[in-house]
């Protein structure tokens, strides 16, 4: 398996930005993976780093990338995906056998760990409307099998958020549906994503803060006047409340200033505390580090 170190992690992240890591580790199977958290325990698990801030000073320890772990199969209506696997690419392939459920996933750079993670979801649909299993890994447990009843699934969230737990691979459970039907969502979302939130070609991480429960984290941010909000050259999306985009080349201190400024307005505005979907690796910067234990409320 391929290990790195020093490695220039900037070009890897969404955000085009983060400096040097000290060790990465690509496992290739679940072997690989098993035997780099064994050697390596206080590794750090990330899929393609979609939405992933990582300082510009670095991060002085390991982490774990399953980006090669991209293997995918299908039997009957059932298909089985490795955690590295990017969802677009699984959404077509699902597509191509007229299968519908995962429609939503065209739209979205992640991979399908970080998804069934953070139970993704849009447009009507959501990972844990399909998901059948999924082989985890955890610290107590090594590695075992977790059903859909004992993943406490929610909006954008999961059991493995809050214990810990890492995903390798996952089991969807999809409906046959019509070729025309299938890729008519799939366009729908593609424009919805076009007309609405900024192209990958833009560097950013997705959707910044989480919807509070019962309100949109953009209308929010929109109403308090974030679209006109900047640090060095990090921006607001003009678009979209809810998006950073890093226009240059922005340090994540920047980039955590902005967010900052956009939780404070809100958090003035209406008494709600945005919680951040973002992940931020870091722990070099003591800057960043005070302004994270704001934004995640640490």
């Amino acid at each position: 398996m391929l290990i790195e170190e020093n490695f220039e992690i900037k070009k890897l992240t969404s955000f085009k930005c983060g400096g040097k890591v000290k060790k990465v580790i690509f496992p290739e199977c679940v072997d690989d993976f098993s035997k780099a958290l064994e050697e390596n325990p206080d590794a750090k698990v990330f899929g393609n780093l979609s939405n992933t801030l990582i300082s510009t000073d670095g991060y002085d320890g390991v982490i774990i990338l399953t980006t090669k772990m991209d293997r995918f199969s299908f039997e009957g209506d059932t298909v089985f995906a490795e955690a590295g696997l990017k969802g677009p690419k699984l959404s077509q392939a699902a597509a191509e056998k007229g299968l519908s459920g995962l429609e939503f996933m065209i739209a979205f750079p992640g991979s399908v760990g970080g998804e069934v993670f953070m139970n993704a979801g849009a447009h009507g649909q959501s990972i844990s409307d399909v998901f059948v299993e999924a082989l985890c890994y955890s610290s107590e447990k090594g590695l075992f099998k977790m059903l859909k009843e004992n993943m406490h699934f929610a909006y954008r969230t999961s059991i493995c958020q809050k214990e810990n737990i890492i995903i390798l691979s996952a089991k969807f459970k999809l409906k046959p549906a019509s070729s025309s039907d299938i890729e008519a969502k799939m366009q729908e979302n593609l424009k919805f994503r076009k007309d609405r939130q900024p192209s990958l070609a833009l560097p950013n991480c997705g959707s910044v803060f989480r919807n509070p429960e019962g309100d949109s984290a953009g209308r929010l941010l929109e109403s308090v006047g974030a679209k006109n909000f900047t640090s060095g050259t990090a921006r607001v999306y003009e678009n979209h409340a809810n998006f950073i985009i890093n226009s240059a080349d922005a340090t994540s201190e920047e980039i955590l200033g902005l967010m900052l400024k956009m939780h404070n307005a809100v958090k003035n505005e209406y008494n709600i505390k945005l919680m951040p979907e973002v992940r931020y690796l870091g722990g070099c910067n003591q800057r960043e580090d005070e302004i994270c234990k704001i934004l995640y409320q640490k």
